[in-house]
């Protein structure tokens, strides 16, 4: 998010970001629906610590083109205090459609989302673990829940970003499709009608990208320190790999669709705190009774891809979680611009 440190506010200046930025960087950065977002993407990546090497760098010049505008930048699933009447759509073709398509919805408080994307082997590989990972996006969620500000007030949600992007259409947990055929012939049917331009307009919380050869992440908040990024991808990849190679979840949870969309429900709302139901079971388990086991599963996969030391720090994610961080912090702080200070203060860290 774009920061004007005299308020705290969001700046809506992304237009005289992006030229000033050094050239070899702008490939990475780029706009998003509003204008007071920006988007930092990494290159592909070997492991996830090339990733997080990349995050930091792109973090530290970002940084550097924003103080010289008398901008600071910060992370988190919502800015603490935004109202949707001043916000601003950015200009551009896609951005335009959104708003056209979406009309005074695109003009919501925004919301800031970490998305990763894990190369697989070929298209059915691909649908096969969308269809597995849905599972597990609930645990996902939890975990990086950080966003429990909205509109200058506590919401009580441990994501309020969850809830305020559900306005927008083709969001949240998609039918598992079975095999590829199936997904072509869902998205051609959306794109030959002129209903969307192209598959990206799917803003599923998990999507294969035809394109890039990847499945893609989408349901968790963005992340205030570049090491809780890390933990989380590395969960991801290890899921990934786990899904692909093994099939960890069962039938009768990924046939569940209800039963996933309530446990996004229940992590959007609880965070860590969060009980989630086993479908297998018919009972809810507390998220820190079923990270472990996940984990354990997890963990050879995570050896394989260069990644278990990130992935045990999913642990800490537990233990502290970012959105009760933002609770604790705005506890003792006279006012939310306070606690946004202290977001920007760590987006180097």
């Amino acid at each position: 998010m774009l920061l004007d440190p005299r308020t705290w506010a969001l700046a809506h200046r992304i237009d005289e970001v992006l030229p000033r930025l050094p050239e070899e960087v702008q490939p990475q950065v780029s706009a998003e629906t509003h204008d007071s977002a920006v988007e930092v993407q990494t290159g592909v990546c070997s492991d996830v610590a090339v990733a997080i090497d990349q995050i930091g760098e792109l973090r530290r010049r970002l940084l550097g083109t924003l103080e010289a505008l008398d901008l600071r930048p910060a992370v988190a699933g919502t800015h603490p205090f935004a109202v949707w009447h001043e916000t601003a759509v950015t200009g551009g073709d896609r951005h335009e459609f959104v708003h056209g398509s979406m009309r005074e919805l695109a003009r919501r408080e925004p919301t800031f989302a970490l998305h990763v994307h894990v190369g697989v082997a070929d298209p059915e590989t691909a649908i096969r673990v969308s269809d597995r990972i849905r599972v597990h996006l609930p645990v996902l969620l939890a975990l990086s829940a950080n966003s429990p500000f909205w509109q200058g007030r506590d919401s009580g949600l441990a994501s309020a970003r969850t809830p305020l992007f559900q306005a927008f259409p083709r969001v949240g947990i998609p039918r598992a499709f079975g095999d590829y055929t199936s997904y072509v012939e869902t998205v051609d049917l959306l794109i030959r009608t002129d209903a969307i331009p192209e598959a990206t307009f799917l803003w599923w919380d998990v999507r294969p990208q035809p394109a890039l050869g990847t499945v893609e992440v989408r349901v968790m908040d963005a992340q205030t320190r570049c090491e809780d990024t890390a933990a989380l991808v590395a969960l991801v990849a290890s899921l990934v790999k786990l899904e692909a190679e093994e099939g960890f979840a069962g039938a009768a949870a990924i046939a569940a669709r209800e039963v996933i969309s309530e446990n996004r429900f229940l992590a959007a709302r609880d965070g860590a705190e969060a009980r989630l139901i086993d479908a297998d079971l018919e009972q809810r388990i507390p998220l820190a009774d079923l990270v472990p086991g996940l984990l354990d599963a997890c963990r050879p996969h995570a050896e394989d891809l260069g990644c278990a030391a990130e992935l045990a720090a999913v642990t800490d994610l537990l233990a502290d979680p970012p959105a009760r961080r933002q609770i604790e912090i705005a506890r003792d702080a006279p006012s939310l611009g306070r606690l946004v200070e202290r977001l920007a203060d760590r987006f180097v860290e």
